[in-house]
């Protein structure tokens, strides 16, 4: 990694501390520590996270530590959106932990061109060794293949189906908030190590990306929250670009 990237990681570090824990984390308290416990207790995931942490790579960003938080929040996504069904806690709990693995898979491809639709063909291959049922698998697959941002391709079938790949989404798309600048940006540029002045050409087209995900949300939860997420992600960015043209314009 460039000096310049390793000393604005910790500036960018610094300014993500001083941001709350976003609100999805406080009134959600009680399904966030549902989710993990299932993510912890239930055999089926700690086989599939054994498996993929030989699989991803964090030196892009998208590894292994990526994948646990998106799985983690698609469980609590998927508590909370579910809390008001009529359905058994034990189908609930089960769709948590198909929604948790499509959480850990969503980016087993995420260098390959296409890489949603990749990931989906090696999941389902994948997933073929594991106790899941047919439509589980599926859901998985469908779930990986709409989770990128910015593609026209919807999820379809059940309602189960499309709440399996919603939850997805929006877990996924909380990550480009304070997570972006404190972990996902950095591993990024350690791997593809652009020249600084490249970096800083690109940032604002970055930004506006990030501005149009908040009405990207697909769950009733998603919406309420995820807004929030990228807003801290934009005040963070717009500080961090202060950083970069007061402290480091000269290496423009």
């Amino acid at each position: 990694m460039r000096p310049v990237y390793a000393s604005l990681r910790k500036r960018a570090r610094r300014i993500v501390s001083r941001f709350p824990p976003p609100d999805f984390y406080v009134d959600c308290a009680a399904a966030v520590r549902q989710s993990r416990h299932i993510f912890e207790t239930e055999p089926v995931l700690q086989q599939l996270r054994g498996h993929l942490a030989r699989e991803l790579d964090d030196d892009y960003g998208h590894g292994l530590r990526h994948a646990v938080r998106v799985a983690l929040d698609a469980g609590t996504l998927m508590l909370v959106e579910c809390s008001d069904s009529d359905a058994s806690a034990v189908l609930i709990n089960r769709q948590v932990v198909v929604v948790q693995s499509a959480g850990l898979m969503h980016d087993i491809r995420r260098k390959h061109p296409e890489h949603s639709v990749q990931g989906a063909m090696v999941a389902g291959k994948l997933l073929a060794g594991y106790s899941f049922s047919r439509e589980e698998v599926d859901d998985i697959c469908i779930a990986i293949r709409c989770h990128e941002a910015f593609k026209a391709s919807l999820p379809s079938g059940s309602p189960a189906t499309v709440l399996v790949s919603d939850c997805l989404y929006d877990a996924d798309k909380f990550r480009w908030g304070p997570d972006n600048f404190s972990d996902t940006l950095w591993d990024m540029l350690r791997y593809t190590n652009p020249e600084f002045a490249a970096f800083v050409s690109r940032y604002p087209s970055g930004m506006q990306r990030l501005e149009k995900i908040k009405d990207s949300f697909r769950t009733g939860t998603g919406r309420k929250y995820g807004p929030q997420f990228i807003e801290f992600g934009l005040s963070i960015g717009k500080e961090l670009l202060e950083v970069i043209h007061q402290e480091h314009g000269h290496l423009l």
